[in-house]
């Protein structure tokens, strides 16, 4: 799974998605039908729009798929690549949605399920006896969104921290934010004018993925309110955060760091400064294991997870998720067979495991991540240790999470550079402008 930029699913969360011409029948529990399930559905053929777009990627869906069609060999699946949002949201406004649709990013959730976009899942996952506890409380959040199971997991993103152990010299990664500073000071490497040369860790919130919902874990911050207001302003966690952060922009002088980081590769390239050892530590996913393999096969590397406030020692070990979600648009023309095929890819430990194994996501179950089948190295198994713990957070679903997260990360870039003379006053002012689009979207 990759990162999906936040431009490319702005449009979704700016408009409230609207039924097509023609609805199409919708999902909800339906009599018992009598034999097997495989028996009781008539032949169809369905479509499926994901967003995969690689080779490999597209193919370890097919091989997925395969073992639905053993199941149920009298539905075809009609699976599209390469598909965003915007264009799931535009097909199901104009009466043209597909059976089946599933997303790289959670930040739609709360919108779909508040607009109808997606079908409430709830009343078949009841009927078909499906306990959501196999998956971790953190995945069943970013999936649901005021009482509405409108998607389930597919495949989880977990972040932590990725250490060059050649340019560690036998250091340990960091367990706190204070011991993170000490090694980043210790492996930075500059020239004789003060220019970076390498990097012990980049702090930047603009450095690839640094967003505030990576990073806001590593102190526990909380987004927003039980009312569903912004906390950022009232959460201590995040003054603590963006103090321990600019100190160390300072630090590095924040004209040279953005010198440095303006300098470095593409991150989806072979050109990732990691690859390249001008940084010594990484914050990124656990798909940057399988990147590595292919881009940097002879790279000596290990993970951990991220370090946390020294203040908060439980917190180690826990971080950031999120993930790719798969459900039924409302519209879709045989929402059954769309479920049997959302139930199989999303519960089937089979189907997780070959989808794991070939994308290096976290497979969401926890018989699937328990399975002797999946591949689980060192270098894998932190992140599934760190989607496991039970303090391991995600972004809670709202309607305006990409408005909100914009405002904040444009906010934080310009605390980072000095342009922010009062850290209080500036958090207050994110809360205000987060809360005024919550009343604007009805809030």
């Amino acid at each position: 799974m990759r990162f999906v930029p936040l431009a490319v699913v702005a449009a979704l969360a700016l408009t409230a998605c609207t039924a097509g011409k023609e609805a199409g029948p919708s999902l909800g529990a339906q009599p018992k039908p009598s034999g097997s399930a495989s028996q009781a559905l008539p032949a169809a053929t369905i479509e499926l729009w994901h967003g995969f777009s690689t080779d490999a990627e597209v193919k370890a869906f097919e091989d997925a798929i395969a073992g639905f069609n053993k199941k149920f060999p009298q539905i075809t699946v009609k699976a599209t690549k390469g598909v965003q949002d915007d264009q799931i949201t535009q097909a199901i406004r104009g009466g043209q949605a597909p059976d089946v649709a599933a997303s790289f990013t959670t930040d739609n959730v709360a919108q779909w399920c508040k607009s109808g976009a997606f079908q409430d899942l709830t009343p078949v996952i009841q009927q078909d006896g499906i306990d959501l506890t196999v998956l971790p409380a953190v995945a069943r959040s970013y999936t649901a969104f005021d009482g509405k199971q409108c998607t389930l997991p597919l495949l989880a993103d977990a972040y932590g921290l990725y250490y060059n152990k050649a340019l560690m010299k036998g250091s340990e990664p960091p367990k706190t934010l204070s011991e993170l500073t000490e090694l980043t000071k210790k492996l930075t490497v500059r020239d004789a004018n003060g220019n970076i040369k390498v990097a012990g860790f980049i702090p930047s919130v603009q450095y690839y993925e640094n967003s505030p919902s990576h990073i806001g874990p590593m102190v526990g911050a909380k987004w927003y309110n039980d009312d569903g207001t912004s906390a950022i302003g009232s959460d201590p966690a995040w003054k603590q955060l963006l103090t321990w952060q600019k100190e160390l922009v300072d630090w590095y002088g924040h004209d040279k760091l953005e010198k440095f980081r303006k300098s470095l590769g593409d991150e989806w390239s072979a050109e990732h400064p990691f690859y390249k050892g001008k940084v010594a530590m990484i914050l990124d996913g656990e798909w940057r294991n399988a990147m590595l393999a292919n881009d940097a096969k002879d790279l000596d590397y290990g993970t951990a997870p991220l370090p946390v406030a020294d203040d908060k020692p439980d917190l180690y070990g826990s971080g950031f998720t999120a993930g790719t979600v798969i459900g039924v648009p409302k519209g879709a023309k045989n929402p059954q067979h769309a479920w049997e095929l959302i139930k199989y890819l999303t519960t089937d430990t089979s189907s997780l495991v070959t989808l794991s194994n070939a994308l290096r996501n976290v497979p969401t179950t926890k018989a699937s991540m328990e399975s002797p089948d999946l591949a689980k190295d060192a270098n894998f198994k932190t992140f599934l240790d760190v989607f496991a713990h039970p303090k391991t957070s995600t972004l809670p679903a709202t309607v305006n999470s990409v408005f909100n997260q914009e405002v904040f990360a444009s906010f934080v870039a310009k605390w980072e550079k000095g342009s922010v003379p009062d850290l209080d006053a500036g958090l207050k002012d994110v809360d205000k402008q987060i809360n005024d689009k919550l009343k604007l979207s009805g809030g």
